[in-house]
């Protein structure tokens, strides 16, 4: 069978009895990077030494067959660097293959950024989306589709492009929109920072150091009056669309005219 097994994020300590158990007998063992799976089992204090396989964005495509096969007649576990496989990490083509095949797919559940992260946030958590990594490029119109999105959202985003990315949040979903940084969870520098979008752009406009989640409020429940919708256009041509994609765009998602949204950012420019 197939193993998704979840490792600590940043504390040793987070590391499960089954977690250690799976590791100490395993005979083979998929991991996204060898060597941290190597350094994760001697800081553990395990012994065991067992075949490893390399599986990442640049090839589990092609290995996801070659693992399936190899799991019928053996225990495959499968590690990410931190944290649980195939979320945002290797994974995902190897469990449908796995599911398409008629491999067993089980799982040793542990810890996780994106539910650490938002519990710790004090946003709603009774209903939230996961959004993966940002984009690098056209991320002011990105936050802008998700501008009526009302669940709270979770997104991984690279120290250095924090600030930036928290500039283009604001624009793209508003200055007041309220967001919190959470920056290198379960290790010895945790820091939980919570404000609006305006104010964690500034404090982090220098970019930021270690492992960093977003967790973002959503929207209040959808209103459709025409000034919103106009602001909304224009927040949009700010981060570079031509004015009638924007207008297009806010009237998709609002259900108002193209045509007065149009005109109505037109004037008020």
């Amino acid at each position: 069978m197939i193993i998704l097994a979840a490792t600590p994020i940043g504390n040793l300590g987070d590391a499960s009895k089954r977690l250690i158990e799976a590791l100490t007998n395993a005979e083979v063992i998929a991991s996204e990077d060898t060597r941290t799976t190597i350094h994760l089992m001697r800081a553990l204090g395990i012994e065991n030494r067992p075949r490893l396989i390399a599986i990442h964005e640049h090839n589990e495509t092609e290995k996801a067959g070659e693992l399936v096969e190899l799991a019928r007649t053996v225990d495959v576990l499968v590690l990410s660097d931190a944290g649980m496989p195939a979320i945002s990490d290797p994974g995902f083509p190897l469990v449908a293959a796995a599911a398409a095949g008629g491999v067993t797919v089980t799982a040793l559940p542990g810890p996780s950024a994106v539910l650490t992260a938002l519990a710790v946030s004090g946003l709603p958590t009774d209903r939230f989306s996961f959004e993966g990594f940002l984009p690098r490029k056209s991320r002011v119109a990105y936050f802008a589709a998700l501008a009526r999105e009302e669940r709270t959202m979770v997104f991984f985003e690279s120290p250095n492009r924090l600030g930036a990315a928290l500039s283009d949040l604001a624009t793209g979903l508003g200055a007041d929109r309220r967001v919190v940084v959470c920056r290198e969870l379960t290790k010895l520098h945790e820091e939980v920072k919570r404000g609006t979008a305006r104010e964690l752009a500034e404090y982090f406009a220098e970019g930021a150091r270690g492992e960093i989640c977003l967790v973002v409020e959503g929207a209040k429940p959808a209103t459709s009056d025409l000034p919103t919708g106009i602001a909304q256009v224009l927040a949009l041509v700010g981060g570079g669309l031509r004015l009638k994609e924007a207008a297009s765009e806010v009237a998709e998602q609002t259900g108002l005219s193209k045509r007065d949204l149009y005109e109505g950012a037109l004037a008020a420019k």
